[in-house]
């Protein structure tokens, strides 16, 4: 497990299945992903099965959240792409309970996997793409410390419409000297 100040990270499980499949066929919460198409149980269970193939530090994490003596599981996260040679990775997250939006627990995410990706796996360069009309996530992003480094125009397609998606990152070097880290 990953501890936060109130969430916790943690593998996901068979349990998880269900869901990860009602949160992904949700389209509040897949607007601001890359998903466009219904996903199946059946298809959740062949993702399940194929995480095995995964390095360890790209499988996805349950991000939970604690109620009473309980952990309420409220989204997920990972890190993928991940480039050993030039230490970088790829950050991605969904918080797919609405009743947990807002209430930063989408930044505090993005600070523990901060956190875990330049003091644990040492990296250097921790970045993630967003949709340019994902407010929400792009207001997480920037408190968590990510700096927008670059637009890919008209890069995605989603409700009759062409969006850019936002690039945005942070450094190592960056994040040591914020004053969270201080």
């Amino acid at each position: 497990m990953i501890y936060g100040k109130r969430i916790r990270l943690r593998g996901i499980e068979r349990e998880d299945i269900p869901r990860l499949t009602a949160w992904f066929n949700d389209p509040e919460v897949t607007r601001g992903l890359l998903t466009y198409y219904p996903i199946a149980v059946w298809q959740e269970e062949g993702w399940f099965e194929s995480l095995k193939k995964l390095p360890r530090e790209e499988r996805p994490l349950m991000i939970e959240v604690r109620e009473g003596e309980d952990w309420i599981p409220i989204g997920d996260c990972n890190f993928h792409e991940i480039n050993w040679r030039v230490r970088s990775a790829e950050l991605g997250i969904a918080i797919g309970e609405k009743a947990y939006w807002n209430q930063g627990y989408g930044t505090e995410t993005m600070e523990l996997l901060l956190r875990f990706g330049f003091e644990t796996l040492n990296l250097n360069r921790i970045f993630l793409k967003v949709h340019e009309t994902n407010r929400r996530a792009i207001r997480a992003y920037e408190k968590a410390g990510f700096v927008h480094e670059g637009r890919m125009r008209q890069a995605h397609y989603t409700r009759g419409k062409y969006e850019d998606i936002l690039w945005m990152s942070v450094l190592r070097s960056e994040w040591l000297s914020s004053e969270r880290n201080a």
